[in-house]
């Protein structure tokens, strides 16, 4: 159930069809089934780093799914269950996990940085917090175009000490950008809690000191969490402002794959959130509503599996970029400075290609 706190409306969005639901359940799976792919290929040296999003799959995928395909995002780095809702292909991510030559960015970007102009995912931004400034600025500035469209706006908790994260709903609600918050409350910013990030009994109720509406929700229910971002997204597109949502939820694995969470969190904490894993809980939901069978969920895992194996496999045969794409796409004609560098640097590589 979502907790309704500022100017929030009571009207019911239009529930999921049974279809959708599984449609969505099949992306959960092969969601979780890519980050465990995905944490493998680190933990076997084919990729650099990897920021999994495992637990929070309901999070993202239920309050993307209540967006329209002209609408915005501004994720953070583990939000790559969107592009793959918005028709992004497996092995387009895991090209640029692996940085090879078939990547967009060339390989030049960090793993997590994901972008895709065509679906309308903006590139991440590293430093914590910078991507709600920018999304509360391209709403504003959308809406003074003519343009209707809303931004999504991810964050993690953590993000919300940022002074970005007051700046960005300050302005939205001055000017009722059409712009959603949507904070992720996973209990860790790394290694702090939840207990050390606020003082206050959550991050929803903040919305109140911004003037805009504030709702927070169940993170793991992936119904909830489209109905809340569904409402919040039409009362943007209508004029009537920004939302701030939190979403409780719980990140099962660690921050990254440089990060080790038995050193901070008790076991009987992740064990207590494994219980209420996302995929289970929509499994429930399908159950409840007699559109499950064990066939359904059987198929769904094998095929799930397929993909991922084969959307791996594929990108790990794609050769890696030739070294001077790294003097390419800055300037229209390269100066004569870094054209004597690159000179330099590739006569460099020939004759170690040749030792």
């Amino acid at each position: 159930m979502a907790k309704r706190l500022r100017d929030v409306s009571r009207q019911r969005p239009r529930e999921l069809s049974a279809e959708e639901l599984r449609t969505l359940y099949r992306l959960m799976v092969t969601v979780r089934l890519f980050n465990e792919k995905a944490t493998l290929l680190q933990r076997q040296g084919r990729l650099h780093s990897f920021l999994n999003c495992i637990g929070q799959e309901a999070a993202i995928i239920g309050s993307a799914y209540a967006l329209r395909p002209d609408d915005w995002i501004f994720p953070t780095y583990r939000e790559h269950p969107v592009p793959l809702l918005r028709g992004v292909e497996l092995k387009e991510l895991f090209n640029h996990l692996i940085a090879n030559s078939a990547d967009r960015a060339k390989g030049r970007n960090l793993p997590p940085e994901y972008s895709f102009r065509h679906i309308n995912f903006v590139s991440i931004s590293a430093p914590v917090g910078t991507q709600i400034p920018q999304a509360t600025g391209f709403a504003h500035a959308a809406r003074l175009s003519g343009e209707n469209l809303v931004v999504l706006a991810y964050c993690g908790e953590g993000a919300t000490s940022e002074g970005d994260f007051h700046t960005g709903l300050n302005f939205a609600g001055v000017w009722k950008a059409p712009v959603v918050f949507f904070v992720q409350n996973n209990g860790w910013a790394i290694s702090v809690p939840t207990s050390l990030q606020t003082a206050s009994e959550g991050f929803a109720i903040k919305a109140e000191a911004y003037g805009i509406a504030g709702e927070a929700v169940d993170g793991n229910d992936l119904v909830a969490v489209h109905e809340v971002t569904t409402r919040a997204v039409e009362r943007a597109r209508s004029g009537n402002g920004p939302t701030l949502i939190e979403a409780k939820t719980y990140r099962l694995g660690p921050h990254s794959t440089s990060d080790d969470p038995r050193l901070y969190r008790p076991e009987s904490e992740v064990a207590e959130w494994t219980g209420k894993d996302p995929i289970a809980r929509l499994r429930k939901t399908l159950e409840g509503m007699e559109a499950w069978s064990e066939e359904f969920g059987t198929t769904t895992e094998r095929e799930a599996a397929q993909e991922v194996q084969q959307a791996a496999a594929e990108a790990l045969k794609e050769p890696m970029p030739d070294v001077q794409t790294m003097f390419e796409d800055v300037y229209d004609k390269i100066p004569w400075h870094l054209w004597e560098q690159r000179e330099e640097y590739l006569e460099f590589v020939r004759e170690k290609s040749e030792e």
